[in-house]
């Protein structure tokens, strides 16, 4: 699943929103890039929960 995340400019966003997906899933594959504001996320868990752990880390998905 791919979500964009318009508040994401750096690093620690990056650190930020991959450890809100591990704490959700910890074997979930996060993959973000950082230029196009894009994370790429596999998991078994359904869409609502990985956008609810996003915000809930501060950085609300789209």
């Amino acid at each position: 699943m791919e979500f964009t995340i318009p508040a994401m400019s750096c690093g620690h966003c990056a650190n930020v929103i991959t450890k809100a997906v591990k704490a959700l899933d910890p074997a979930a594959q996060v993959n973000v890039d950082l230029a196009s504001k894009k994370v790429v996320v596999q998991t078994p868990q359904d869409r609502q929960a990985v956008a609810a752990a996003l915000a809930q880390a501060g950085y609300p998905a789209q």
